[in-house]
């Protein structure tokens, strides 16, 4: 409990003390009437310090307003004792309000706990402690075990464990090692790292975080701008019916006294501060729940929008798919070994550069040895001749073998195809493609469970674009496009669906940027999206997970399924007691005792959307 809070409660008592003594004390009229100001003021105060400085800024319509009315009418009539009970109630409501609110605060605050103190530079061979703010693009820091990596970089020196729970909700350790990418955030767990910065403090991943989760609030939903408009035609008029209350059936039927203090308990109930608290709380919490799950949503209106999502757009490289390229086929021809086709098209392509070559490479296990190769020849557009043992080796595409005029068996399986031969002699065929995410499937089932449709965009082959949409699941494919044709395709969507429902795009890429910011709802890949789409984005996946989208999309919907239980539950409280409260059934201390309640269970209500979600159970 915060001091404030210490403070209010200590209030709350001596006033409830003092308020129950005097009911022993046998005085009455302007001595009672002093003495209750005692405990009225002790446990009031702030109520009427924030009405009148309300009234004297021309904002008035608020619960203190109605509080502070509601409690002086009745002290006027010489209901002291009633007046003390309500203002108790009411704190002691606010109490319990602050504290459920401040307990959802600390919660994010410990979840987004991740902003590095400082930073160990390199300077004249020696380590110094300066602010991650002045740290430079190019500078080399040092992380020691137990500490969090202050800036994005890429690993120099050094092997590591990195937890990442705090950006990705993971529990499961990243290992990274020389010429690896490192993102602020994550705590170091075991070696000792050197890491080249590769971006500036502010544009940091931990920055972006921070700044997103912070400015969440600003971009309201549609529920949340709904409990503004409402609060503020609302108040004024439930005041101008309690005038009415108050003025118009005692003309008729006497009794002044009793329609003042009806109209005053009316006043009370009124009080709209449940609807006003949870509906923003519910959202906040929806997003630091979202937040704790390696998802960072921009605003409450995006989380609102993911809830009404019926299709999901995919780009294929890096989303669906890793983006590295790897050797997924070996296919040689009669009377040669697997092992050696692979070897001999990797020892020609020892020297290059090209991704391709790289995943030949890495793809034999045992060692090569340069020096078997020599007279390597690159062909653009073709592929390489090379020297390889004293053989003439040539690894390319079809267009090699043809221009070498090598007799060779076609293949059509997906992926990219190293045609391999050696004196002429075709020795087979090596498939690399890119491997699809462990997730993509899991991801693609669970949106086809909660009856979402699924498309995919990309710029790659038909042939390969099928064989990965096959094995997903994917409901539509279409492939070979530009980056203007993928925004033509999501407009032609947005232009047939209903206009009831949402379109989410999902990408990684800076061609993915334009699509992004098209859609209804701009999902980016944080992990290894680029800086625009990220930008562009609405959601950012944190950890390039894909099962994070259905994920994402449960909990936006609990987080409207509590928004919309508290709308009902205020509401239909609310309204039976106005109806008591004028008929005179409900008296004021009944009146603020479910005032307080509705708000506190409201307000509870809507913490539970900071907590965790896990995958769905069977059957759902």
């Amino acid at each position: 409990m915060s001091r404030k809070q210490k403070i209010v409660l200590i209030r709350i008592i001596a006033a409830a003390v003092m308020t129950v003594a005097l009911h022993f004390v046998p005085v009455e009229g302007i001595w009672q009437l002093l003495l209750y100001l005692i405990p009225y003021l002790v446990i009031g105060y702030d109520v009427l310090r924030k009405a009148f400085l309300g009234i004297r800024g021309g904002q008035m319509f608020d619960e203190n307003f109605l509080m502070a009315v509601a409690t002086i009418g009745a002290m006027a009539l010489g209901t002291c004792g009633e007046a003390v009970e309500v203002m108790l109630f009411y704190q002691i409501g606010e109490l319990f309000q602050s504290y459920a609110v401040g307990r959802s605060r600390r919660s994010i605050a410990q979840l987004m706990d991740i902003r590095p103190d400082s930073a160990s530079i390199e300077r004249d061979g020696e380590l110094v402690e300066v602010d991650p703010d002045e740290v430079e693009i190019g500078d080399v820091i040092v992380i020691r075990p137990g500490e969090r990596v202050p800036l994005d970089g890429e690993v120099i020196e050094g092997t590591s464990s990195l937890n990442t729970s705090a950006l990705t909700g993971e529990s499961l350790p990243r290992a990274v090692a020389e010429g690896d990418p490192i993102i602020s955030g994550c705590v170091n767990e075991t070696g000792l790292l050197r890491v080249r910065v590769t971006k500036s403090f502010d544009d940091s991943t931990v920055s972006r975080i921070l700044d997103l989760v912070e400015n969440s609030s600003l971009k309201k939903a549609k529920a949340e701008n709904f409990i503004t408009r409402f609060a503020r035609w609302y108040t004024p008029s439930v005041c101008c019916l309690a005038l009415l209350l108050a003025v118009v059936p005692p003309l008729f039927l006497g009794g002044w006294a009793e329609w003042i203090r009806r109209a005053l308990s009316f006043l009370v109930i009124s009080c709209p501060c449940a609807l006003v608290i949870s509906i923003p709380l519910s959202f906040f919490g929806g997003i630091g729940g979202a937040s704790r799950s390696g998802i960072l949503v921009k605003g409450g209106n995006y989380l609102e929008a993911l809830a009404s999502t019926r299709i999901i757009v995919f780009d294929k490289t890096g989303t669906l798919t890793r983006g590295v390229f790897a050797v997924s086929d070996v296919l040689p021809e009669k009377g040669v070994s697997a092992d050696s086709l692979l070897e001999t098209a990797a020892l020609a392509e020892i020297y290059s550069s090209h991704p391709i070559s790289r995943s030949l490479r890495e793809a034999v296990t045992a060692p090569l040895d340069a020096n078997r190769v020599s007279e390597v020849r690159e062909i653009a557009g073709c592929g390489l001749t090379a020297r390889v043992d004293e053989r003439l080796v040539a690894a390319g595409n079809a267009r090699l073998m043809a221009q070498l005029k090598i007799d060779y068996t076609p293949c059509d399986k997906p992926g990219t195809v190293v045609y391999v031969a050696a004196e002429n002699r075709f020795l087979g065929a090596v498939i690399i493609s890119d491997r699809i995410k462990p997730a993509s499937r899991e991801a693609v089932d669970a949106l086809r469970a909660q009856g979402i449709r699924t498309v995919m965009l990309t710029g790659d082959t038909e042939p390969v674009a099928k064989a990965v949409g096959d094995e997903l699941g994917i409901d539509e494919i279409h492939a070979g496009l530009l980056p203007g044709d993928k925004v033509a395709r999501v407009e032609a969507m947005l232009a047939a669906k209903n206009t009831r429902d949402k379109l989410a795009f999902v990408g990684d890429g800076i061609n993915d940027a334009p699509v992004l910011s098209r859609a209804d709802i701009g999902i980016a890949m944080g992990g290894i999206g680029s800086d625009a789409a990220i930008e562009a984005a609405d959601i950012v996946l944190m950890d390039d997970d894909p099962a994070k989208i259905p994920l994402g999309m449960r909990i936006s919907r609990r987080c409207l399924r509590i928004v919309r239980e508290n709308i009902a539950f205020a509401l239909a409280v609310k309204a039976a007691c106005l109806i008591l409260g004028a008929l005179g059934i409900a008296g004021m201390q009944a009146a603020i005792f479910a005032d307080v309640g509705v708000m506190v269970l409201a307000v509870l209500n809507a913490t539970r959307t900071l907590r965790a979600i896990g995958k769905p159970r069977r059957g759902r």
